[in-house]
C-alpha cells in the first residue's frame, strides 16, 4: 500500500493536463541543454519518469527532449544515466528514430544503455539484429575503443541467452566460443594501469611492466584468472573476468540456438593474433585444430585446473578466501559440465576432483565447495569407478548433523536432493535411511524449507523406513527443541549465578538423561522405531513447547503426515499398513503439548485410519484387539474425541463377514460389549471434573456402532433397543448431566429413535445399516443386461425439449 503522500503524487501524475505536461517537457529541455547539470535537472528528470510510468499508455517525447535525454546515457554521472535509461524505457521513439542497430548505437555502451537496447527490441528479429551487432563489436579489435563497450556486451549476450536462446544462429555460437577461448585462456599476465614506482627520477625503464601476482603475493607464473591480482587490470583481463562469470551458462545452454546458418570454421586464428600467450603454459597446436566448441571445452578444462591449483595458496585477506571458495564452486560446476558434454574429460577430471575432496572434506567451512564435488561424483563416478562412500557419508552424515543452522548450505543441499531425486534414489542407498539428519534442516527452519520437504519425502518412504520416519515426523517438535538446547548448550555457561536456569538445559546436559537426547540426534534409521521413555521426554521438553521454533515445526508436521500417508498405501502391504494403524493408535496418547498441535495430528489420523481400512477392510480384524483396547477407555471420549469417533466407525462398519470371513460371533459380541459399556457409562453420570460434556457425535457413532453390531448378529438385538428405549425414557424428564445443549440432547434421541425402528425388522436393519456393495456404489445404468439404461434414455428423450 502507497502512504498518502505518495498516492496523492501518483494521482497528480495522472491527471497533469497535456498543455502542462508540453510546458514541463520545454522547460526540461532547456535544462539539459545547460553544461551543468544539478539537483534541479536530477528532481525534473523524477518527476518526468513519474508522469510517464503512472499512465497506463506509453506517451512519445518531443524529438530534441528525446535526444538530451539519450544524451545522458553516456554522462559520466551515473545518476543520470539511471535516469535517462528509466525515462527512455517508459516512452516510445519519435516517429523514423525507431532503434537501428547498428554501430553508433553502442557507442559507449554501459549497463544502463544495455538495459534500453534490450527493452525497445520488441521481436525475436530485433534481437537477433542486436546480437549480430554486438558479436560485430566483439570481433572488431579496436586498441583505443572505450574499455566499457566490450564489458557491457557479455551480459547483455548473456541475458539473451537466458530469455531467448533461439535468437543466437551457429554462427554466433561458432564466433563467441572463438574470443572466450581468447580471453580466458590468453589475457595479458601484467598488470594495467603502469603502476608508478615512486621517486623523483622517472623514466621508461622504471615503468616496465609488473606481472600479476598470486593471492598469496607470489608472482604469476601461469596465464591470468579470476583469481590473479594487481593494482590495476587490462581490457582483455576485465574480459578474463566476464567470460569466467558467464562460461557455465554459455556451455548449459549455448545447445539450444538457431541451427540456421551453419559456418563453423575451425581455422581460428583469432586465438593468436593480438593475444598474449603465456609461454609457461602454452597448449600445443594440435587443440587449435578442433572445432570451437570443443576448443573452448579444452581452454575451460585448463581454466578450471589453474583455478583448483590456486585455490590451494594461503590467500591475505578474507575476501580474497571468500573469493576462492566461489571460484572453487564455479570451477567444479563447469568441470562437471564439460565431462557431461565429453566423456574423455572423466578420466583427465577425476584425480583432480578426488585430491581436491581429500583437502577440503575435514573443513566444513568449504561445505558450499563440497556439493559441486558430491553433484560431480552422482554424476561421473560410476563411469569412472570410484568409491563414493565417503563422499556421502560427509553429505549425508556430517553437513546436517552439524550445519543443520547454516540456512545457505540447507538451501543448497535440499536443491541438490531435488535436483537429483531419482539418481540418489538408484544409486546412493544410505539416502532414504538419511531422513533422522535431513529432518534436522526442517526441525530447525520450517518455514523456509518446507516446500523442499513436501518434494523430497515421498522418496523417503519406503517399505522398511515407514514405521521409523512416521514416530520421527510425530517427535519434529521434540527435535526442534533438542536443536535449539544443543545450540544453547554450546553458548550458555553451565551454571548461571543468581539466574533461573532452563530445567530442559540441564535435562540436555545430564548424563542420566543423555540417551533420551542423542536418539533423536540419531545420523541414520535403523538404531529403533521410537523412544521407550517418550512420555518422560516429553515432560523434560514442556516448558520448550512455546517456543517459536518449536510452534513453527508442529505447524508443519499434519501436512508431512498427509503426504506420508498418501505415499505409503502405495510401498507397503498389509502388515505394515497393521503396523501403522497400531501406531497411529499408541502415538495419540505420546505427543508433545504444543497449542492445537494434538488437535491437528488427530484430525490427520482419523482422516487416513478411514482411508486404510476402506482400502483394506481386513485390517479392522486383524487389529481388533488395538482397536477395542483403544474404544473401550471411556477417559478418550473427552481427550480424543475426533479420532476416537472414527475408530468407533470403522469398528462398526467392517467388523463384518462380509468384509473379512475371520470375522466370528464371538468377535462381534466382544465389539459390542466394549462399546455397550462406554456408551451406558458416559451417558449414566456426570463427564469427570475439569472435562466437557461428550461431543453428540461421540454419541450417536456409539449408538450406531451397536445398531451395525446387533443387526449381525440378532442375539444382541434386544440388548440394544433396550438401551434405546430406556434413553428415550430418561430424556422426557428434561435435561441430563452428560448433554448440556438441548438441540444436542434432541438430535441424540432422534438418532435412537430412528435406530430403534430399523431393529425391530433386522432383516431390514441389516440392508439399510449395512448394506451391500451393489447398492453403496451402483452400476445400473452401465449395466446393459437391466432395463435400467433404456428407461433412462427414454425419461431423457422425454423430459428434453423437442
Amino acid at each position: 500500500m502507497y502512504a498518502h503522500s505518495s498516492e496523492s503524487l501518483i494521482k497528480q501524475a495522472r491527471e497533469i493536463q497535456e498543455s502542462e505536461l508540453q510546458k514541463f517537457q520545454s522547460r526540461l529541455g532547456k535544462l539539459l541543454h545547460g553544461r551543468e547539470l544539478g539537483h534541479e535537472a536530477v528532481d525534473s528528470l523524477q518527476r518526468l519518469h513519474l508522469i510517464l510510468s503512472a499512465t497506463k499508455y506509453t506517451r512519445t517525447l518531443p524529438p530534441e527532449l528525446h535526444k538530451r535525454v539519450k544524451a545522458l546515457l553516456s554522462s559520466p554521472a551515473e545518476q543520470f544515466q539511471v535516469l535517462g535509461s528509466a525515462v527512455l524505457r517508459e516512452t516510445l521513439p519519435p516517429a523514423g528514430q525507431e532503434v537501428n542497430y547498428n554501430q553508433e548505437n553502442f557507442l559507449p555502451l554501459n549497463s544502463h544503455a544495455a538495459a534500453l537496447l534490450l527493452s525497445q527490441a520488441g521481436s525475436r528479429a530485433d534481437l537477433s539484429s542486436l546480437c549480430a551487432q554486438l558479436l560485430r563489436s566483439l570481433e572488431s579489435r579496436q586498441p583505443e575503443g572505450p574499455a566499457n563497450s566490450l564489458m557491457h556486451t557479455l551480459p547483455i549476450l548473456n541475458a539473451v541467452l537466458t530469455h531467448s536462446p533461439e535468437c543466437l544462429t551457429e554462427d554466433h555460437v561458432t564466433l563467441l566460443s572463438k574470443r572466450l577461448v581468447d580471453w580466458l585462456r590468453y589475457a595479458s599476465i601484467t598488470q594495467g594501469g603502469g603502476a608508478p614506482s615512486g621517486g623523483f627520477f622517472t623514466g621508461p625503464r622504471s615503468r616496465q611492466p609488473i606481472p600479476t601476482a598470486e593471492l598469496d603475493g607470489t608472482v604469476s607464473g601461469d596465464f591470468f584468472t579470476v583469481l590473479c591480482v594487481g593494482q590495476g587490470f587490462t581490457e582483455d583481463q576485465w574480459m578474463n573476468v566476464y567470460s569466467f562469470s558467464m562460461l557455465r551458462h554459455w556451455l548449459l545452454t549455448y545447445h539450444s540456438v538457431s541451427n540456421g546458418n551453419n559456418a563453423a570454421d575451425t581455422d581460428d586464428r583469432s586465438e593468436v593474433d593480438g593475444s598474449v600467450v603465456s609461454m609457461v603454459s602454452a597448449t600445443s597446436s594440435s587443440s587449435r585444430l578442433l572445432p570451437p566448441k570443443e576448443r573452448l571445452r579444452e581452454k575451460a578444462f585448463q581454466y578450471c585446473q589453474r583455478l583448483i591449483e590456486q585455490s590451494d595458496r594461503k590467500a591475505h585477506k578474507k575476501a580474497d578466501t571468500d573469493l576462492q571458495k566461489a571460484c572453487l564452486v564455479e570451477a567444479v560446476c563447469i568441470l562437471d559440465c564439460v565431462c557431461g558434454e565429453d566423456a574423455s574429460l572423466v578420466y583427465r577430471t577425476f584425480p583432480c576432483i578426488k585430491a581436491l575432496f581429500g583437502r577440503l572434506s575435514s573443513d566444513l567451512s568449504f561445505a558450499r565447495v563440497l556439493l559441486p564435488i558430491a553433484q560431480f561424483y552422482l554424476n561421473h563416478g560410476e563411469m569412472a569407478a570410484v568409491d563414493c562412500e565417503c563422499v556421502w557419508k560427509l553429505v549425508f552424515g556430517r553437513f546436517p548433523a552439524e550445519l543443520f543452522n547454516n540456512q545457505f548450505l540447507a538451501h543448497e543441499l535440499l536443491r541438490f536432493l531435488r535436483l537429483n531425486l531419482e539418481s540418489l534414489q538408484l544409486r546412493v542407498p544410505q539416502y532414504s535411511h538419511s531422513f533422522p539428519n535431513l529432518l534436522k534442516f526442517l526441525a530447525w527452519d520450517s518455514p523456509a524449507v518446507v516446500d523442499d520437504f513436501v518434494d523430497l519425502l515421498p522418496s523417503l518412504v519406503t517399505a522398511g523406513t515407514a514405521v521409523e520416519l512416521l514416530h520421527t515426523l510425530l517427535d519434529l517438535p521434540c527435535l526442534s527443541a533438542t536443536l535449539v538446547l544443543q545450540v544453547r548448550s554450546t553458548c550458555l555457561p553451565i551454571s548461571e549465578p543468581g539466574g533461573r536456569g532452563l530445567l530442559s538445559l540441564d535435562a540436555f546436559r545430564s548424563q542420566s538423561l543423555r540417551g533420551l537426547f542423542l536418539f533423536l540426534l540419531r545420523g541414520e534409521a535403523g538404531s529403533g522405531d521410537t523412544i521407550d521413555r517418550l512420555s518422560t521426554l516429553h515432560e523434560l521438553l514442556a516448558e520448550t513447547a512455546d517456543w517459536p521454533r518449536v510452534v513453527q515445526c508442529a505447524q508443519t508436521v499434519p501436512v508431512l503426515l498427509h503426504i506420508f500417508f498418501n505415499t505409503v498405501v502405495a510401498v507397503a502391504d498389509e502388515k505394515l499398513l497393521a503396523h501403522l494403524v497400531q501406531v497411529m493408535l499408541e502415538r495419540s496418547s505420546l505427543l508433545l503439548n504444543v497449542p492445537k498441535y494434538k488437535n491437528e495430528i488427530y484430525r490427520v489420523f482419523s482422516c487416513h485410519l478411514l482411508r486404510l481400512c476402506k482400502l483394506h477392510p481386513s485390517l479392522v480384524v486383524d487389529e481388533s484387539h488395538e482397536l477395542l483396547e483403544f474404544a473401550g477407555a471411556t477417559a478418550k471420549v473427552y481427550s480424543k474425541e475426533e479420532i476416537y469417533t472414527h475408530v468407533v466407525w470403522v469398528l462398526g462398519e467392517y467388523l463384518s463377514v462380509s468384509c473379512d470371513s475371520r470375522c466370528s460371533v464371538s468377535l462381534i459380541t466382544s465389539c459390542f460389549e466394549t462399546l455397550e459399556a462406554v456408551l451406558f457409562e458416559i451417558t449414566s453420570s456426570a463427564p469427570p471434573p475439569g472435562a466437557d460434556c461428550p461431543v453428540p457425535r461421540v454419541v450417536t457413532s456409539l449408538m450406531s456402532a451397536l445398531a451395525k453390531l446387533a443387526s449381525r448378529s440378532h442375539d444382541l438385538i434386544p440388548r440394544v433397543s433396550l438401551f434405546l428405549s430406556k434413553l428415550r425414557t430418561v430424556t422426557r424428564g428434561g435435561s441430563v448431566a452428560w448433554c448440556s445443549d438441548e438441540e444436542d440432547l434432541v438430535a441424540i434421541v432422534t438418532r435412537g429413535e430412528e435406530l430403534w425402528s430399523l431393529l425391530k425388522a433386522p432383516g431390514v436393519a441389516q440392508s439399510v445399516l449395512t448394506p451391500p456393495p451393489l447398492v453403496t456404489t451402483p452400476q445400473w445404468h452401465r449395466d446393459t443386461n437391466v432395463a435400467m439404461p433404456l428407461r433412462l434414455r427414454a425419461l431423457t428423450n422425454l423430459t428434453h425439449a423437442q
